[in-house]
């Protein structure tokens, strides 16, 4: 028996659809035979086919038959993945907001992956190992999309591990970000409830689309929205403070981009001819990134119990921009976290 614990992108899938990806070379047929059993259980719970996984679940896979050479290929790839992630990865610091002998809450710069793979030779948590050799333990607690900039937790004890994803799954944790997008917001628009859908383009790179509720593959998603300013003119933008209750991939950027509203900078979801130019321009606003920024993080530290409020002030390539195009909105994007 093995216990796998949900990370962020797996949440909101079906159970099965779960397994089988981890359960490389064993028929569909006796996948469903061990969900139907009860040998396949969720939070030590039983669970259909159909139930949804969430991030930091733990799902409880019992020993079963697999290809031996489906088995010898998967790992295969594991090691040489492992050992290319491990022999490329640079020593390197990030600035930190805290840090004791349990959590480590560091800011995350935009361009950089949180961890190797899938094409990205090392990341975040891969850099931040070679640079504490020592360190026993130092294991990602979520995941930020590589564009994004902000708070990143790190748990440096499996104890607290657990239960940081722990309360991630049961949205005990506040999570809100900056973004800009393009157009006027309505101040009246503030929750965002459309259903999303995971899939792959030819080339394997991940994409996330808004499907009808009672679509299969639907993953319930909520996002709240509050306006903190906005411009007209040739070009109007809005600065938002964006707050999520579910944690599915690329989730802001869709539900922003479901309304017509893209963030700017978006080079999956985005104004791609707008995104150009502000890149290039010599005259204007200059904005080379995506302006989405994980801003403040609330939870409970996994050992004190005390309630741990972070925040990451806006890089200096949002700041400027943001200060160019919205100068009035600022200012409530500096506050304090209450």
């Amino acid at each position: 028996m093995k216990l796998v614990t949900v990370d962020e992108d797996s949440g909101g899938q079906r159970l099965d659809n779960f397994l089988m990806r981890h359960l490389k070379g064993v028929p569909k047929t006796h996948v469903y035979r061990i969900i139907r059993s009860g040998e396949v259980r969720i939070n030590k719970g039983r669970a259909g086919a159909d139930s949804r996984v969430e991030a930091g679940d733990v799902i409880r896979i019992p020993p079963v038959r697999v290809s031996e050479r489906a088995e010898q290929k998967t790992q295969a790839m594991a090691e040489q993945v492992a050992m290319h992630v491990a022999s490329n990865a640079p020593a390197k610091d990030f600035p930190i907001l805290f840090e004791d002998d349990h959590v480590l809450a560091i800011l995350k710069p935009a361009g950089v992956a949180v961890h190797g793979g899938s094409g990205v030779s090392f990341g975040v948590i891969e850099q931040l190992r070679m640079a504490r050799p020592a360190a026993p333990f130092l294991e990602l607690v979520h995941r930020l999309d590589r564009e994004t900039s902000g708070i990143l937790l790190v748990a440096k004890k499996r104890s607290a591990l657990k239960n940081l994803q722990d309360q991630f799954r049961e949205r005990e944790t506040g999570k809100t970000y900056l973004a800009m997008v393009l157009g006027q917001w309505p101040t009246n628009k503030k929750v965002l409830d459309k259903s999303l859908h995971k899939y792959l383009l030819p080339d394997g790179e991940r994409r996330v689309k808004v499907v009808a509720k009672d679509d299969p593959d639907a993953m319930p998603s909520l996002t709240l929205v509050k306006v903190l300013g906005s411009a007209g003119g040739p070009q109007p933008y809005s600065l938002l403070e964006v707050t999520i209750k579910t944690g599915r991939t690329h989730q802001i950027r869709v539900h922003l981009a479901s309304e017509g509203m893209p963030i700017v900078g978006d080079d999956k979801y985005g104004d791609f001819e707008l995104n150009k130019a502000l890149a290039r321009t010599t005259t204007g606003p200059v904005l080379k990134r995506m302006f989405l920024h994980a801003w403040r993080l609330h939870c409970t530290h996994p050992f004190t119990g005390k309630r741990l409020r972070l925040q990451a002030d806006l890089p200096d390539e949002l700041a400027q921009f943001a200060g160019q195009v919205l100068p009035g909105a600022m200012a409530a994007a500096t506050e304090l976290a209450p």
